[in-house]
């Protein structure tokens, strides 16, 4: 019997000061919901709350208990630095948030009023005597000490996201009583040969009171098997129905159930689905492609960080809504990034019924860790289970060892500051692809992202592997993503500000604005400068926030969709990233209020099944038809120049086509007469896609001038001149209102329909003017400038 311990909680700090706590949960959430601090999250208030990761913690509560041969105290998740006491016996100590733990309390129970104490011990610092202990600073970008502990690196500040040092107990606390037997482990693995598919199960037990006849029973899509105690329990499955990630086919799911005669049980939904990485060498170097079922397949992928800095927070409606938006932006896979944490079930399980395919990154990201045998034996316990716990999820694709150590280690200047020191190679190298061998052995490994396969070989080299493409934004403009090819492109981005309401509600008048990137301004500044001229010192704030938003929503199109099209030789792209975990300034296209960014309608437009594109080609300009489908896709595109009051200077057609899953391109019309006042647009299959021959800063817009009519269901624009990149803010006037669309372009005498979904009808008057319907040729400025109300 499981009994959950979730009530009647309190939180001690150590000046005696007694709190009312929620477990799962953590200090900083409870300190919060008492009114003793103010939200972290909101203004200035980051830096008033560091106090909290340099204090000691006691969570305490009693409990009742059932008589049982055996009973366990089962912790599934504490944060960090643990000491677990029961009626003043002390259980044991961790140190570790990424594994749980059990500890047996036969004999310490009474039937009533159990007392459970958790002691938690500041994370700060442990982290720095541990530093001391291992021989100094371990590299890192933030000169934070989080590679000494396992710990949520992000905890420690990153640069989209605060410096908020938790503790807590972030995952549920269970009484586990139970008599001769228990199931210690259920790990699946599904294989397939020819038209056979096998379940095995692989059992292991925990015996009260020795080795005990115990029978297990396993059973699946209708199979059963059974075998006398543990070991591996074979069930033949024939003809099942495939799982398939989104985009490629349905996604059903089979209950796997195993029992014990003693009546121990365990359940999870597993897939029929085989998964395979193919790095085969080629003429370019050598491929890195995800199989599914033997076809490869395009990921159309987002990096996922911790939805929210305080963990708990984040439930399985969180989760739905968050994974739903991606696969609303036409995702097909997340990538779970290393400098979070193995997510909880619920996260996968959402994964595994949408479709959505995870990259699941082991819990190391942008620095060197120690190798010492204290931490090395807390990765391998955490990776164990965290790999058999992950294992019958049909959704999970890849695990991946690091995020960024081995680009470190060649291009970072380690080795001084390390002064020899082993640096986390053997982990991503030795120990965690032979723990994926033996416990996963149906699902590929891959050492790091970037890597290319070899420490002979740069680990960023795009001729191989995965490669992360961060010269864009830190160093160059994002016109520069057309000057790279990678075979697969795992982290690529460009900041912007989040939405109106979110910037309002969480930032303010914050004295940095909650920006935590490197010279983020600046580099926000520039791209303005390289597009529009401008500034933010030359602009007022809502039109700063428009065209920051814009630059961002403009490098996902150019990036994602040279990418795309640079197909069979780049198979993934990977943006990053979704989603945000506080409000601010970032790579997220949804902010941290879960609203989305016009980076999300970029995403979800370039990311389109079917996507029309125009591209530079070596001789010209090129239409690019990308196919991913399973059907042909042909037909005749009408290729027109267009000046900018709408006339047609010239005209053709391009007979098209392309295959199922292809990618084809064609030549388009020559050059312009006059490229500051034209633009080329190519219709095909109701798509459109427009290329202007210059940048803002040198195009001549008309003052824009429309018609607009406002109901409850939307907004209507009709075009006198042109309007580029046509965008609806309706958050400002009600922070839960969204629009289906943006970043429209219209020419003279074209219309487009806003749909709304809003909890009240919202005034007319001001969804159709600035700064709530807003265009680039209205000036950059908040000014309805020749808009007529119709």
């Amino acid at each position: 019997m499981r009994s959950r311990i979730d009530g009647g909680w309190t939180l001690q700090d150590s000046t005696g000061r007694e709190f009312p706590a929620t477990v799962p949960g953590c200090v900083h959430t409870d300190l919060l919901a008492a009114g003793a601090i103010a939200d972290p999250h909101l203004g200035d208030n980051e830096a008033a709350t560091q106090w909290i990761g340099h204090r000691d913690w006691r969570y305490r509560t009693t409990f009742d208990a059932a008589p049982g041969a055996r009973s366990d105290l089962v912790f599934h998740g504490l944060d960090t630095l643990a000491a677990i006491t029961c009626n003043g016996v002390e259980l044991g100590r961790t140190e570790n948030m990424h594994r749980s733990y059990r500890f047996p309390v036969d004999g310490l129970l009474r039937a009533e009023g159990n007392e459970l104490t958790v002691e938690l011990a500041s994370a700060e610092r442990f982290a720095a005597a541990r530093t001391a202990e291992t021989g100094g600073d371990w590299p890192n970008p933030f000169h934070r000490p989080y590679p000494v502990i396992r710990k949520m690196a992000c905890n420690f500040g990153w640069d989209w996201g605060p410096d908020l040092v938790t503790a807590g107990i972030w995952r549920p606390v269970e009484l586990h009583t139970w008599h001769t037997a228990r199931l210690a482990s259920v790990r699946p693995v599904v294989t397939r040969a020819g038209d056979t598919w096998t379940v095995t199960v692989h059992v292991e037990l925990e015996y009260a009171d020795g080795p005990a006849d115990v029978t297990v029973e396993a059973s699946v899509a209708g199979v059963r098997a059974c075998a006398p105690g543990p070991g591996a329990i074979a069930l033949t499955v024939t003809d099942p129905a495939l799982w398939w990630p989104a985009g490629h086919g349905e996604q059903p799911l089979y209950e796997l159930e195993v029992r014990l005669s003693t009546g121990d049980s365990w359940s999870r939904r597993i897939g029929f689905r085989t998964v395979a990485l193919d790095t085969g060498d080629d003429e370019i170097g050598s491929r890195f492609v995800l199989l599914v079922n033997d076809r490869p397949v395009f990921a159309r992928g987002v990096n996922w960080i911790p939805d929210d800095t305080f963990v708990t927070r984040t439930g399985p409606g969180e989760y739905r809504h968050r994974l739903t938006q991606a696969l609303d932006a036409n995702v097909n896979l997340v990538r779970v990034w290393g400098g979070g944490l193995y997510e909880t079930d619920a996260f996968y399980d959402v994964c595994d019924e949408l479709g959505l395919l995870v990259w699941q990154d082991f819990p190391f990201a942008c620095a060197a860790y120690p190798q010492d045998g204290r931490l090395a034996r807390e990765v391998e316990a955490e990776a164990r289970e965290a790999i058999v716990r992950l294992a019958p999820h049909p959704s999970l694709a890849l695990w991946n060892g690091n995020n960024e150590n081995i680009w470190g280690w060649f291009d970072w200047d380690w080795r001084e500051p390390l002064r020899g020191r082993a640096w986390g190679e053997s982990y991503y190298l030795d120990l965690l692809p032979r723990l994926v061998a033996e416990l996963d052995p149906a699902r590929p490994y891959w050492a790091g992202s970037p890597y290319s396969g070899s420490m002979d070989r740069h680990p960023n080299d795009d001729r191989h592997g995965v490669s992360h493409v961060w010269n864009v934004w830190n160093e160059e403009d994002y016109l520069a993503y057309r000057g790279r090819t990678p075979r697969f492109v795992a982290e690529f981005g460009y900041s912007g500000p989040p939405t109106f309401s979110t910037y309002t509600r969480g930032i303010g008048d914050s004295a940095d604005g909650h920006q935590k990137a490197a010279d983020g301004d600046a580099k926000l500044d520039r791209g303005l400068a390289d597009h529009f001229g401008t500034g933010r010192a030359e602009l007022e704030f809502d039109d700063w926030l428009y065209l920051t938003q814009l630059v961002q929503a403009r490098a996902v199109q150019v990036g994602v969709g040279h990418f795309r099209s640079a197909q069979p030789t780049c198979m993934g792209t990977v943006w990053w990233q979704l989603n945000d975990c506080w409000p601010g300034p970032s790579w997220a296209v949804i902010d941290g209020d879960r609203r989305r960014k016009p980076a999300w309608y970029a995403l979800r437009d370039m990311y389109a099944p079917r996507l029309l594109s125009i591209q530079p080609g070596r001789a010209g300009l090129e239409l690019v038809l990308v196919n991913d489908t399973d059907e042909g896709w042909a037909g005749t595109a009408a290729v027109t120049r267009h000046d900018f009051d709408g006339r047609a200077l010239a005209a053709g057609t391009v007979a098209v086509s392309c295959p199922p899953r292809g990618v084809r391109r064609f030549r388009l019309l020559g050059e312009p007469g006059r490229p500051e006042r034209e633009l080329l647009r190519v219709a095909f299959d109701g798509r459109t896609a427009d290329w202007f021959y210059r940048e803002d800063r040198d195009l001549e817009y008309p003052p824009a001038e429309f018609t607009a009519t406002a109901d409850a269901d939307g907004v209507t624009v009709t075009a006198v001149t042109l309007l580029r990149d046509l965008c609806l803010f309706p958050d400002r006037l009600d922070p839960a209102a969204e629009t289906d669309r943006m970043l429209v372009t219209l020419l003279p005498g074209e219309t487009a329909r806003f749909a709304l979904r809003a909890a009240a009808p919202l005034p007319a008057a001001a969804l159709v003017t600035a700064p709530v319907l807003r265009c680039v040729n209205d000036r950059y400025r908040c000014a309805q400038e020749g808009a007529r109300l119709a």
